[in-house]
């Protein structure tokens, strides 16, 4: 059973109601736009009342504990609260290709997955829309839905946001994507990135603690993920070191999928891969910190 199957239903849809509110003035991320997004003015997400969703689906490229038998049941959001130059996934990021939905939608896309046989509802890039993710889940979870929330961020998120979540989310996946606070600004567009992603993912590990795997199936806590850039731009050394000082028992993926998307081109230093010792380096980083998990079969 999902933890928000645990909280009485009036608390549920008191939350969502919060975070409703909390459109009118919008400061669900640490941007804090101001925007008066009920009544559809844009900020730096570019969304509105409704959510856009771009597709939805059992996904299995993820990490293992998540993908399981059935698959990871992926929703992928489309805005950002980022503007990652090298993003994989630009065209829905930020070319925003996507349909909008409401709350009954959204619940029956949920509702699919779970039908479907998945292991989870995977919330992909849900920083910018968690007032719509908690008013669909007081309908989905009238309607019976129970696997667990997989709350997959950036890391570029508000701790009063997150504290509408607690006891909701199983699961956390944010990205610790910099140790430095002018590549996140360089790249990404984040004001003060560092500071935000640490206070965000140490509330994310208060909620839920380490990551707990049941029979391989990932069921409540954290995970991170690090994207490895080349010349360790990323700075990875950093990285490793919060996450061990959070807890050394933190599943983490070191990912070596980088490639140049989207403008990374204009930028020389991002205008190649990894190189395969920029990648062994990496993991010894993260293993010299005291870090194992999900690196020991790499």
């Amino acid at each position: 059973m999902a933890v928000y199957n645990r909280m009485p239903p009036e608390e549920l849809q008191s939350r969502a109601e919060e975070a409703i509110r909390r459109l009118e003035h919008c400061e669900i991320c640490p941007r804090r736009c101001g925007v008066n997004r009920i009544e559809g003015e844009l900020g730096f997400c570019r969304t509105g009342r409704l959510a856009k969703v771009s597709s939805a689906g059992p996904h299995y490229g993820e990490e293992p504990p998540l993908v399981g038998y059935h698959g990871s049941g992926t929703i992928f959001f489309a805005g950002c609260n980022l503007a990652c130059v090298f993003c994989q996934n630009y065209e829905i990021s930020q070319l925003d290709m996507g349909v909008e939905v409401t709350a009954e939608r959204l619940a029956g896309i949920m509702m699919h997955l779970q039908l479907t046989g998945c292991h989870n509802i995977n919330l992909v890039t849900p920083t910018h829309v968690v007032p719509q993710i908690l008013e669909a889940l007081v309908i989905a979870s009238e309607m019976g839905l129970s696997i667990p929330l997989v709350y997959n961020s950036g890391g570029y998120d508000s701790v009063d946001t997150l504290r509408l979540l607690d006891g909701i989310v199983d699961i956390y996946m944010p990205d610790a994507k910099y140790g430095s606070d002018e590549m996140a600004m360089r790249y990404s567009n984040a004001p003060g990135y560092v500071g935000v992603m640490k206070a965000a993912i140490k509330e994310m590990h208060r909620q839920v603690g380490d990551l707990v795997i049941e029979n391989g199936i990932a069921v409540r806590g954290l995970l991170v993920r690090h994207l490895v850039l080349p010349d360790n731009l990323a700075g990875t050394d950093e990285v490793v070191r919060f996450i061990s000082e959070l807890s050394k028992n933190t599943y983490i993926n070191i990912m070596d999928q980088y490639r140049p998307e989207y403008r990374a081109d204009r930028y020389r230093e991002l205008s190649r891969r990894i190189t395969l010792s920029e990648y062994r380096e990496a993991l010894r980083l993260a293993r010299a910190a005291g870090l194992s998990r999900g690196l020991e079969d790499i």
